[in-house]
């Protein structure tokens, strides 16, 4: 590997990187690899500026490794993460130890400045985390609703989507003090993400091809809850993806009412899919709502680089995410 070099990603490095990304990955989640999608992905994430190495030979881009900033809440305060994501390895390069390097380099830089890594890889690549240190935590439980009786066949996963019938995330996200008020009592000791008005507008708003949705349910003069979902084109069919459902702890009449109008907003879809943190009030409320836990999902891998970190990272049960945590990174 004489001929091969590894230094951190500069912003002139944005077109190769790209080319290197669409030839290696596909379009992603959004079709394509635009520029937009890569800088509000690495760019303008409220938790930082993503951490990225590219690895060259003879003064070509040919491997990229990128780690999102990204922070959890746990029991103990503010845990400092990274999520890996984007790794691509030019086809001519490849099993040349370009992932191992570029890694192993990436690992020893983020050392004090944050105190995990983490990500969902594919069966593929998991066993090459699995040897550079990663540890496998377990699979993150989807859960499904299928398609009512009665309604009409869900479209085919081509041409433009079915009319979902809710307003885009934007408008139901507007209100800041409203949503600070909401989400006053999220965490339950768990590690989560740290939901406030400037991430949720990031996250579904902000973000370049992807159109979420949004159902809110007030009472009283106050949001009460929210329900943020996006239709997507999955193996032929209309999936409604919920990304999230926030609601005061231990209000399930509240969850129950944004599941069953999230389900009625998209008539068209084969189902709805979810994945709620076990134990959690949406959680509850899903059983009551049709909702079947399935033998599927991301399976969460971490790497720990502080010593002590609590709870811990390791164990399935210290984990509450939701599938907008996981679904297009």
């Amino acid at each position: 590997m004489s001929d091969i070099s590894v230094r951190p990603f500069r912003p002139e490095d944005e077109p190769a990187v790209l080319e290197l990304l669409r030839a290696s990955l596909g379009g992603g989640p959004t079709g394509q690899r635009s520029e937009a999608f890569f800088r509000w992905k690495h760019v303008h994430n409220p938790f930082g500026r993503s951490f990225m190495l590219v690895a060259e030979s003879g003064g070509s881009v040919i491997g990229l490794r990128a780690f999102m900033r990204w922070r959890f809440e746990g029991e103990a305060g503010t845990v400092r993460a990274v999520r890996a994501v984007d790794t691509a390895t030019h086809p001519d390069f490849q099993g040349r130890g370009v992932f191992s390097r570029l890694t192993r380099e990436a690992l020893s830089a983020l050392e004090g400045s944050a105190d995990l890594v983490f990500n969902t890889p594919n069966e593929k690549s998991g066993p090459g985390y699995l040897k550079l240190g990663w540890r496998r935590v377990g699979r993150l439980p989807v859960s499904l609703r299928p398609r009512l009786r009665g309604l009409r066949p869900p479209a085919a996963g081509s041409g433009p989507p079915p009319t979902v019938g809710a307003p885009p995330a934007a408008e139901a996200l507007a209100d800041g003090d409203a949503l600070h008020r909401l989400l006053e009592h999220q965490p339950d000791g768990r590690l989560r993400t740290p939901r406030d008005p400037e991430y949720l507008r990031w996250r579904y708003v902000d973000v370049p091809g992807l159109a979420y949705r949004a159902v809110p349910y007030e009472a009283g003069g106050r949001l009460r809850g929210l329900a943020i979902f996006r239709l997507r084109s999955r193996r032929r069919r209309w999936e409604c993806s919920l990304a999230e459902v926030l609601v005061g702890s231990g209000d399930r009449a509240t969850a129950g009412r944004l599941l069953r109008a999230v389900a009625a907003a998209c008539p068209r879809a084969a189902h709805v899919a979810a994945l709620f943190p076990p134990r959690s009030t949406p959680a509850a409320a899903a059983r009551r709502r049709s909702f079947v836990r399935i033998p599927l999902g991301p399976t969460l891998m971490v790497r720990l680089l502080a010593r002590e970190i609590s709870p811990d990272p390791t164990a399935r049960a210290s984990w509450a995410l939701s599938l907008g945590d996981v679904e297009v990174f």
